[in-house]
């Protein structure tokens, strides 16, 4: 091992050895350090939380797993980047002969590179190794500060028939709690014969709790609704875990209490020492028994209560220094750190809960495992062939601006990369293709060369030029542009080409471009005569029956047919001049509603006593025979005579686990 570097009792962290290597330290007391080769690679200094994705750190070696102990020490930035670093200043001393000092130096020149490289690395940690250095925590591995505690007590000298009951009750006490909390819990290699565990304890809250944080000041003096405009509310149903880490003494459960630290990433130093001091309470009034259990369960279910954040937990205060137990580890330094932590272990923890159970399809109504499910950013989730299904059927009929959240009132588009996933490659290409032309279709400053169809910009004359074949027209008529002449009307457009087809001189291609244009003018003298333009992209739209609420197969904008506004709901048609249905509407839906009500009310009458309201348009319908299964004749909708509610599917609701179809009354 490497030599002692002196001066204060400080360590570094360094990687460890090999991925099998445990985080208990060696017995020495003295800090270590390590003689790297120059094939050595190097990595991120571990963090003493690791990823709540992983509850277990690989590094660390369970009971069933057995290797070489290596301590580890922490390492700050402004060290890795030092030109004076001890670490990673070993080599392997090489023969060569004649050239032994050059390689020397440029083997020193690649090991600055790869130490700079590492610094590169350890700084991902979205900014949190450059805001912790400046805290003295961050100079100590957790389990350091167990073994300084350790050293710190003097341990009662016992017979070896107590050694022996202690031993045993450890070990019961280790095997009920690995077998309670399972992949949560990790049992150390041994050291000096002492035992040592750490256990991930997931809170327990209830149901959605509020978090928030000061944005706008330093001074923690300040409470949290002194200024809302500088405060941040977010809300979460899991928060990351407080990581117990613990080392028996002989001594326990007899004598002394284990030897324990507490680390979380988004307490403050203050409030986990408060949560140190509530189980030292514990052990001492239960002195001589076990008591890990009752420090996890009252860490699981009580500490929220006992920090006074029942309702709502207040982040920080940060850059606050104060006099703190040594056996509290905090990794709280930021908003900018704790904030998106806390937020990708909630999202995280969705997940998970979400692909560990069953769910049912709200489109195919059938039950798979979440696994199956592909969840929108909106939170909604169908299965995977349904979402296939429904991409693919929009993007083949060109309906992309539909390509939405298929529940009925979210609306919500869905993000282009997951329609990479959903959709092979040329119907990707397809859609993109498609929303390129929408977009540009969409935009009231774009118009389509007439000869090459490349869009092009008009200007406020009215006019465009194309920048392809560099052909300048007139956007109204799409003609030949006319500075000062007015354009031509469809009907005398019409005449001129239906004049020129009776030429005998004209080519055939000719005659087929002149016929293609004709066609093109009576559609649109039609749409001038007939249709109306959305206010939005101006497309134009023709009604074919309805209401005068009027949607944009377009751009999905609503507005009045009468008056060619864009609207939203249904005030317009309230407040002011135009009516929603014109008096032939009302007369046609009349028509077709008054037989039905005729026959309707003939049922209503005949079976008065066996009937039920329409849970939709609130209609007396009469039951037929034994039959639960309800027919709405006004709303045309099906529903349930036993639990009144709308059916989408017979074969869904009726069953063993539902209602009977079939009853007497």
């Amino acid at each position: 091992m490497g030599k002692d570097r002196g001066g204060g009792g400080k360590q570094k962290l360094r990687p460890p050895n090999g991925p099998d290597s445990p985080s208990l330290p060696s017995s020495s007391s003295q800090p270590e350090r390590v003689e790297r080769t120059a094939s050595t690679s190097y990595s991120k200094p571990p963090n003493f939380i690791p990823n709540p994705k992983k509850p277990r750190n690989p590094n660390w070696v369970s009971r069933n797993r057995r290797g070489p102990l290596v301590k580890q020490q922490f390492v700050k930035k402004s060290e890795l980047g030092s030109s004076n670093d001890q670490v990673g200043s070993g080599r392997i001393v090489e023969t060569a002969t004649g050239q032994q000092e050059e390689h020397e130096e440029k083997e020193e020149e690649e090991e600055k590179e790869r130490i700079a490289i590492g610094v590169g690395v350890a700084g991902e940690d979205v900014g949190a190794s450059d805001s912790r250095k400046s805290h003295e925590d961050d100079d100590y591995d957790v389990v350091s500060r167990l073994e300084e505690l350790q050293l710190g007590v003097q341990e009662p000298e016992l017979s070896d028939e107590q050694i022996r009951i202690n031993d045993q009750a450890q070990e019961d006490e280790l095997l009920a709690m690995e077998s309670i909390y399972g992949d949560h819990f990790c049992i150390f290699e041994r050291q000096r014969d002492l035992r040592s565990f750490q256990i991930h304890i997931h809170i327990e809250t209830p149901g959605e709790i509020a978090v928030t944080t000061k944005l706008n000041s330093s001074d923690h003096k300040t409470r949290s609704n002194s200024s809302e405009d500088f405060s941040y509310p977010f809300n979460v149903q899991h928060l990351p875990p407080i990581i117990l880490t613990c080392i028996l003494p002989k001594s326990y459960p007899s004598h002394l209490p284990p030897y324990f630290s507490i680390s979380v990433q988004w307490l403050d130093s203050r409030k986990i020492s408060n949560l140190c001091s509530m189980l030292d309470s514990i052990w001492t009034e239960q002195s001589g028994q076990e008591v890990m259990y009752q420090w996890v369960e009252w860490l699981q279910n009580s500490s929220l209560s006992y920090l006074a954040f029942d309702k709502e937990i207040i982040l920080g205060p940060y850059g606050v220094r104060a006099a703190v137990d040594r056996r509290a580890v905090t990794g709280s330094v930021s908003p900018d750190v704790d904030i998106p932590f806390i937020k990708s272990y909630n999202d995280d923890k969705l997940l998970e809960n979400f692909h560990n159970n069953l769910h049912e399809c709200c489109i195919c109504f059938s039950e798979y495992a979440g696994t199956e499910f592909i969840r929108l950013p909106c939170r909604h989730f169908f299965c995977g062939g349904c979402m296939k299904t429904y991409s693919d059927m929009h993007v083949k009929e060109g309906t992309i601006h539909k390509l939405q959240c298929p529940d009925a009132k979210c609306g919500s588009m869905i993000p282009p990369g997951l329609l990479k996933r959903l959709l092979g490659d040329e119907e990707f290409e397809r859609w993109d293709s498609l929303m390129l032309t929408k977009t540009l279709e969409s935009m009231s400053d774009v118009m389509y060369c007439p000869r090459c169809e490349t869009p092009c910009i008009v200007d406020e004359d009215q006019h465009a030029q194309c920048v392809k074949c560099f052909f300048s027209f007139c956007t109204l008529c799409r003609e030949r542009r006319h500075v000062g002449i007015e354009c031509m009307t469809p009907e005398l457009k019409l005449r001129i080409l239906q004049e020129r087809q009776s030429s005998s001189q004209l080519k055939d291609d000719q005659k087929r471009k002149e016929l293609e244009m004709i066609n093109e003018v009576l559609s649109v003298r039609e749409i001038l005569r007939d249709a109306k333009q959305c206010p939005s992209c101006k497309m134009a739209i023709s009604k074919t029956g309805g209401c005068n609420k009027m949607v944009c197969e377009n751009c999905g904008h609503y507005f009045c047919y009468r008056c060619d506004k864009e609207i939203d709901g249904y005030d317009h048609f309230r407040d002011g001049a135009c009516e929603l249905f014109t008096q032939e509407e009302i007369q046609n839906w009349e028509a077709q509603m008054n037989p039905r009500q005729v026959l309707g009310q003939i049922q209503a009458q005949l079976f008065v006593q066996n009937g039920q309201v329409c849970p939709n348009c609130r209609q007396f319908n009469a039951k037929i025979g034994n039959n639960n299964h309800m027919f709405c004749w006004a709303c045309q909708n099906h529903y349930c005579y036993l639990c009144k509610k709308m059916v989408r599917r017979g074969s869904h609701h009726y069953g063993p686990k539902g209602c009977k179809q079939h009853t007497q009354g």
